[in-house]
């Protein structure tokens, strides 16, 4: 969770909720006569999972209300009359609370085929026993307090999902309600609803609806079209934001109505200060992306790279040139590309692996590297070049000895350029490696052409290594190594008691390790015999990195204790460190280390404390 205390201007981090990494806090309730005590629904994607939790010191500590442990909360609000009365929508049902959120009883019918899924709740402002309820299927209405419930569909399409209710605090009658299928309104308290006109209904949902506190006469509606807004109560509606934002939560500022926040799906948040007529990036300090590549500059130290997934054109490679303490974004040219990885080259020309080819960062822009040269063998058997790689080959069995594998000579595609996923970059000397979705490329020309390794066999390689004259690749189920520079190839036989393979890295003293859910293992004889790390239970490895400079491996785990590990070689002792953080990796600069968190940005040693925003700057 994070908070900002002047309006949206600057965000930092307050707490984990719920001492958890899988949660989606969705809905959040501030008690209006105690701002120090804050309520939280949340849900975990792709299960029944979630929970409430509750604070009564501002947010800086949690706990979970035992009633509601376990349940998926979709949507959650405060009677404005009474905030002691709380309503949750789960996926079971309806829940209400009547003394703050301490206590918690099913209000809609136990086991209702019609009641569950419940992804909206509005309480009417007057009285509290009028509640409604949005499902994935259609919305309900109690007058009650949930005694009795009736099915206020009466103008709205069948099976719409009902993302959002909000009542007018004046009228009460006045009723809004956003679905799948368009936005309705009714003014007989929801005895009927009319479908309002104005905004295109191509593929887009209206996930929520806000009005002005002030100008009720003003409603925004969030949509996965940007953002729309309407003076006349819904007569005329005009879009003011671009099409490609999808808008998942608005806030109203109740003071100064001008300001208008906007929670989108990649863009962060956005602020106004004209009522919502036009926005810009607010994003200060706010650091949750996920972050899957990094690369430091050999020739500046303090300069580092990242890659970032499921941003879009907000996303692509963020640079920092103080060692991670702020960011801003290198992307253009990458056409809101996802990064898989990163790489620089002998001469420091920058690399990023995508999931549609190799991008090469020249004068600040990044463009498609189309000079690839591929195997002869893909076209003679009908396999794309640049889409899914040769069936993979069966691992060899223990004791069995493996020659090198030869491969044909490859020869120039050229019809367009290669379109595969590039995993994973690694540099030997003047030559670097990718691991693609066709196999293992190489470069000897600072990245401006490659061609098909001559040696590995053809598959989908996850990962690469290379340190010295080794250079070591790895998909899920199979490894191979080279220890002359990549011109004779080996397979190597992996560990029984690791099933798939997560990292992969090589040392350049031949020494071959890998990782997973097992945990770590290392091998001196290309994978004849393994050896783990005595005395250290180290389980879910989700990085190995050797560090030259500091003749060590760096592990990291996806595990609840946040501890970090480095092997030095020459004694093999083992370091750790409780980084306090869940990390997908470490790197050194310098001498610290930097991580790259599960949700919450980068970190830095020696408090390993936030960085600052990966800025959404265009």
């Amino acid at each position: 969770m994070y908070e900002t205390r002047n309006g949206g201007g600057d965000w930092k981090r307050l707490a984990s909720v719920g001492k958890r990494d899988d949660l989606v806090l969705d809905s959040i309730v501030i008690d209006r006569t105690n701002s120090k005590h804050i309520l939280v629904g949340a849900w975990v994607v792709g299960s029944h999972d979630g929970g409430l939790y509750i604070s009564n010191d501002g947010g800086m500590n949690w706990t979970s209300a035992p009633d509601m442990r376990g349940q998926s909360i979709r949507s959650f609000a405060a009677a404005p009359s009474n905030p002691k009365i709380l309503v949750a929508g789960t996926l079971k049902g309806v829940y209400r609370s009547t003394d703050g959120g301490e206590h918690w009883s099913l209000i809609s019918p136990e086991g209702s085929q019609e009641i569950h899924e419940v992804e909206s709740i509005a309480i009417d402002p007057v009285d509290p026993q009028v509640i409604y309820a949005g499902t994935w299927h259609l919305p309900w209405k109690t007058t009650d307090g949930g005694e009795h419930w009736t099915n206020i569909k009466q103008g709205i399409i069948d099976d719409s999902d009902v993302f959002s209710i909000i009542v007018d605090p004046k009228n009460p009658k006045v009723v809004y309600a956003s679905a799948c299928s368009g936005i309705y309104k009714s003014e007989d308290a929801a005895a009927k609803f009319v479908k309002v006109q104005g905004i295109p209904s191509t593929a887009r949902r209206t996930r929520v609806l806000m009005q002005d506190p002030q100008n009720l006469n003003i409603v925004f509606a969030g949509t996965t079209e940007g953002l729309f807004r309407t003076a006349d109560s819904g007569a005329n509606w005009l879009r003011t934001t671009p099409p490609e934002v999808i808008v998942n939560d608005v806030f109203v500022d109740p003071v100064n109505t001008n300001r208008v926040l906007l929670a989108t799906d990649r863009a962060g948040v956005m602020a106004s200060n004209d009522g919502g007529n036009s926005f810009s990036s607010s994003n200060n300090g706010f650091s949750a992306r996920q972050i899957t590549a990094y690369v430091a500059d050999r020739g500046k130290p303090a300069n580092l790279y990242v890659g970032v997934v499921n941003d879009k054109e907000w996303g692509g490679v963020f640079v920092s040139e103080n060692g991670g303490l702020s960011w801003m974004q290198k992307s253009a040219g990458l056409n809101g590309s996802d990064i898989f990885s990163l790489g620089q080259a002998s001469d420091g020309t920058f690399l990023a692996g995508t999931a549609h080819g190799l991008f090469r960062l020249k004068d600040e822009i990044w463009s498609r590297i189309a000079d690839v040269a591929v195997e002869e063998s893909a076209r003679a058997s009908g396999v794309k070049a640049t889409a899914k790689a040769a069936p993979a080959a069966r691992r060899p069995r223990a004791g069995a000895t493996v020659a090198a594998v030869k491969t044909a000579k490859p020869v120039r595609i050229s019809e367009q350029p290669f379109d595969g996923g590039v995993f994973a970059m690694a540099r030997a000397d003047d030559t670097l490696y990718a691991a693609t979705s066709a196999g293992l490329l190489q470069s000897a020309s600072a990245g401006e052409s490659w061609k098909m390794v001559a040696g590995p066999e053809r598959r989908e390689w996850k990962f690469v290594s290379a340190a010295r004259a080794m250079v070591g690749v790895a998909s899920l189920n199979a490894a191979e190594v080279s220890n002359d520079g990549g011109r004779t190839w080996e397979k190597v036989r992996l560990p029984e008691a690791l099933p798939q393979v997560l990292t992969m890295a090589v040392d350049g003293a031949g020494g071959v390790w890998v990782g997973g859910r097992e945990g770590v293992f290392y091998s001196l004889d290309k994978g004849l015999s393994w050896q783990t790390l005595p005395g250290y239970a180290i389980h879910d490895v989700n990085s190995l990195f050797y560090d030259d400079a500091g003749q060590r491996i760096l592990i990291t785990a996806h595990s609840k204790n946040s501890v970090a590990f480095a092997v030095h070689l020459p004694d093999r002792a083992v370091r750790y460190w409780n980084t306090g953080w869940n990390l997908r990796f470490v790197r050194p600069v310098g001498d610290h280390l930097v991580g790259a968190t599960l949700f919450d940005g980068i970190v830095v040693q020696p408090q390993m404390v936030d960085s600052s925003t990966l800025a959404a700057t265009k």
